[in-house]
């Protein structure tokens, strides 16, 4: 690295900072429904098929999101489109905190799935696109790392307003209200805050380079090139990506030529395969999950809290060893660690082994395993590996059927610990981390320390060769 690259590397992270908290929020709004579901299901009376859509809902929110966020993502600038995922955000969480009746509640929610969809596939999307090589996996990462932050202070914020709860007297009819005799309401409130913080920051970033080029701003895409690396740089990753784009159609119909049929599967199926080995049960239902096993409220609380801290120390070393181990080796080990504990964690619960602390430890092992695998490469990965004139609405697809497989995970599960139980439910997301083993074994190539446009390269060789053959 130059020393003006490495003047420039506080003012990158600063940027990809600011976009991850689109990360944050999306970590926080998906965990603290853990919170919150039992003391909604008991003051609305709700059965576990209610109970699932309350929980979904907000998974519909996002695949709607995903849908249209590519496209004003091509249209109207990375940076335009989380403007609105922060809007989304705060008008939801306001929603739920006041939300008169169960109509209102599930609306909000479904709000908040918006701005879910549009984060999770702008954020990651954003910061691939302003990142030098030698850091991408790194940045990207942040943004990871900033939804396991998120789910942290989501499952913080939710034990200490529970605990508040029970001692607090404020004089206010409202804060009693939402604090103290519906605590669920305060625990979604708390969500306002980080939604404002955000929408006041973005403001103080500027737009991808890689979208200015596709809009035609080839000298507006140098200078914010310039101001992440040098000049020289900046000048060479222009050319690069004019070059590149002469080879693209600017038609999602490209996706399914031959190569780029072999990204796209690939990015869906990693998508897909994150969701169906089941950490979002872990997020979303974890207290129940802890009651199930004999554990007490509060007790079941402290659990999600310390699988939250894991949640971020795992990322923290993701953060740290992506650029340098690659993408590949992260993905393969950690997809193996997952389903070992997601079959002694199945185990436990077949033996009827209640209140076990071996129990906590597994699912830890199984968060950790997942956090420096999945949660960090599947976000990475997608980010990468798509062309630039259609990067938006590629990505938009495979965080579609990300969203698909959760939506599917949390509807089912009330329904699968019901019927199958608990042992039941973690086979089979151990069964689910097959496939993901021998699509990282067999077919996903290694993109580390690449170029977006070297990354798309790969595949167009690919797609010629095929053509050829």
């Amino acid at each position: 690295m130059t020393p003006r690259e490495a003047r420039n590397l506080p003012y990158l992270f600063f940027v990809c900072l600011v976009s991850a908290l689109g990360g944050f929020l999306f970590g926080f709004d998906t965990a603290v429904i853990s919170g919150t579901v039992g003391f909604v299901k008991a003051q609305f009376s709700l059965d576990a098929l209610q109970e699932g859509w309350f929980v979904a809902v907000a998974l519909l929110g996002c695949i709607i999101g995903v849908g249209f966020s590519g496209i004003l993502a091509d249209k109207f600038g990375r940076k335009a489109t989380l403007f609105l995922s922060a809007i989304l955000f705060a008008a939801s969480a306001i929603g739920c905190t006041v939300a008169p009746e169960q109509i209102t509640l599930i609306l909000s929610r479904l709000v908040g799935g918006l701005g879910i969809g549009v984060a999770s596939m702008l954020a990651p999307l954003y910061i691939s696109e302003i990142s030098i090589p030698q850091y991408r996996g790194r940045m990207v990462t942040l943004y990871q790392f900033a939804i396991t932050v998120g789910i942290l202070a989501a499952y913080y914020s939710n034990s200490l307003l529970l605990s508040w709860s029970q001692n607090l007297s404020p004089g206010s009819e409202f804060l009693h209200w939402i604090l103290v005799s519906e605590v669920w309401r305060g625990m979604f409130g708390v969500g306002v805050i980080p939604a404002v913080l955000f929408f006041i920051l973005l403001f103080f970033i500027p737009q991808s380079p890689r979208w200015l080029m596709a809009q035609g701003y080839p000298d507006k895409a140098r200078a914010i090139l310039a101001r992440v690396t040098n000049e020289n740089q900046a000048a060479r990753e222009v050319e690069e990506i004019q070059s590149t784009m002469k080879e693209e159609t600017g038609s999602v119909r490209q996706l399914f030529e031959p190569g780029l049929r072999r990204a796209l599967f690939l990015g869906i199926s990693v998508a897909v395969l994150s969701q169906l080995t089941g950490i979002n049960v872990i997020i979303y239902y974890g207290p129940r999950i802890f009651a199930e096993a004999g554990f007490n409220l509060g007790e079941s609380f402290d659990s999600q809290v310390i699988i939250g801290i894991m949640n971020v120390v795992a990322t923290i070393l993701a953060i740290w060893k992506i650029d340098a181990y690659g993408r590949k080796p992260l993905l393969l080990s950690g997809v193996i660690g997952m389903m070992i504990a997601l079959v002694c964690i199945g185990g436990f619960f077949l033996a009827g082994s209640h209140g076990s602390t071996l129990l906590v430890v597994f699912i830890l092992l199984y968060v950790t395993f997942f956090a420096f695998s999945f949660g960090s490469v599947t976000w990475t990965l997608l980010s990468e590996i798509y062309p630039t004139h259609i990067r938006g609405r590629a990505m938009s697809i495979a965080t579609l059927s990300l969203w698909c497989g959760t939506f599917v995970v949390g509807q089912a599960f009330p329904w699968l610990l019901e019927t199958f139980g608990g042992s039941g439910a973690f086979f089979l997301f151990a069964v689910m981390c097959v496939p993901a083993i021998l699509i990282a074994w067999k077919l996903l190539p290694e993109t580390k320390g690449k170029t977006l446009e070297e990354i798309e390269r790969f595949w167009l060789k690919k797609a010629h060769a095929k053509e050829n053959a």
